[in-house]
């Protein structure tokens, strides 16, 4: 095998930054290319490797792909897209049948990862988040394709059609189940306060089961139903599944209500869990557009685990682009977790693998590692109405879709919702579901 056979080489007229950071992506990340860049028309023409025509003009008989605008432009602005179908999936930014696709794939995975549409005027749910509906994705029926894997996928065909001894390393699906710890404990380490205030409301309301139940738990030393922590830890280690958690440690806020770190219960099923899986920070509500705060958060779980915290997810999955992310970057964070909708499933930045933010608004390629999740708890039961069979359904299909494209299939649950209570009786057995056809 020649050792160019591993270095793909790319012409364009010329190399701005967002054709490097998608051009990277698609080749490095996703297809595990060495890539390298050229302006030379004449060194470009005698290449003997795998290479590809990134602009107007055919140069040979390589793979040349047309270019559309976006790429080369500096500006954020409304762009022109039209949508159509190509090869069963959808498509836009289309150029002439010059290009070896009717549609500039670069172009097109640019504006989905980069979350283009994010930074253009739109409306905002109650949290300030970017309503997932009004997403070109879900408006056109692929919020649960991973486009841009399947678009990777493509040009790889194209490319071993062009140069049959190209060597591709091969990807293998993955899976990583993630927990946020928004309440810790249903009963335990309130405080007297919270415990007292509790107590009363339940017996003002007559409901003796909710009194009787924590009662129990404070007094009578029951099992507090929060406190699912060792079944998570059994089922991860029979079944293999990689599992990360991210711990609340915020101040009490109207939407921040997990215990304090300085509360013993607290403290101590933190580092238990820290002592056998990856943790993060889930930084508070309150600290969203408050970077002191969040600081203190981090300081806070850091000083307790005596370890840097690099790992974060957004309590309500509140991301602005690109302030949060800025703000993560910042403080020293180097892989978030919060890429997904809270009101859909499937895949916010059209991939099923990790991608480095792209930071349109200063135009640069950062270090901040996003890691996009598919599918939480909270959206199958809370947004969707979904019953515990028809989540087991929809988990599958996401399941399926990311295999068929080898990409890494991460869901987010909470401690909680394995409790069987309330509206949760039922979907400890969705999560089995999950793990095993996850792990299958």
């Amino acid at each position: 095998m020649n050792s160019m056979d591993n270095m793909l080489l790319v012409y364009s007229k010329s190399s701005p930054p967002r054709l490097k950071y998608i051009f990277s992506l698609i080749f490095v990340e996703l297809l595990k290319l060495e890539i390298k860049f050229t302006l030379d028309v004449e060194y470009f023409k005698g290449y003997d490797g795998p290479k590809i025509n990134y602009s107007e003009t055919r140069l040979g008989n390589e793979l040349h792909f047309v270019p559309s605008t976006l790429l080369f432009e500096t500006a954020i602005e409304k762009q022109d897209i039209n949508l159509f179908e190509w090869t069963g999936n959808k498509a836009f930014f289309k150029v002439d049948d010059r290009s070896a696709f009717p549609f500039d794939p670069f172009a097109a995975a640019f504006y989905l990862v980069s979350r283009y549409e994010e930074y253009l005027p739109h409306a905002s749910d109650q949290h300030g988040r970017y309503i997932a509906e009004q997403s070109l994705a879900y408006m056109h029926g692929f919020l649960n394709k991973p486009l841009i894997n399947i678009w990777a996928i493509k040009i790889k065909e194209s490319m071993q059609q062009k140069h049959p001894s190209i060597a591709f390393i091969e990807s293998k699906f993955e899976y990583i189940n993630t927990i946020d710890i928004d309440n810790a404990y249903a009963y335990k380490g309130k405080g007297f306060v919270r415990t007292g205030g509790a107590l009363a409301r339940a017996l003002l309301k007559l409901d003796f089961n909710e009194f009787r139940a924590r009662f129990d738990v404070l007094f009578r030393n029951s099992h507090d139903p929060f406190d699912t922590y060792q079944y998570i830890k059994e089922l991860s280690a029979e079944y293999g599944a990689k599992t990360i958690y991210f711990f609340l440690v915020g101040g009490l806020s109207e939407y921040d209500r997990n215990l304090s770190i300085n509360r013993k219960a607290y403290k101590e099923i933190i580092k238990t869990i820290s002592g056998y899986s990856n943790v993060g920070i889930h930084p508070s509500y309150a600290s969203n557009n408050d970077k002191n705060t969040l600081e203190s958060e981090i300081n806070n779980l850091s000083s307790l685990l005596n370890k840097d915290i690099k790992r974060s997810r957004q309590h309500f999955l509140k991301l602005t682009m690109p302030t949060t992310y800025q703000q993560l970057i910042s403080l020293g964070i180097k892989e978030d977790y919060t890429m997904g909708y809270a009101s859909q499933v499937g895949f916010r930045a059209s991939i099923c693998r990790p991608f480095f933010f792209y930071d349109l608004m200063n135009d640069r390629t950062t270090e901040l590692k996003v890691v996009p999740f598919a599918a939480m708890d909270a959206t199958l039961n809370n947004y969707l109405k979904l019953s515990p069979d028809k989540a087991q359904k929809t988990i599958r299909m996401l399941i399926k879709e990311t295999k068929s494209v080898d990409g890494l299939f991460i869901s987010l649950w909470h401690n909680e919702t394995l409790s069987e209570m309330n509206e949760w009786k039922g979907w400890s057995q969705v999560y089995l579901d999950m793990i095993k056809a996850a792990t299958a």
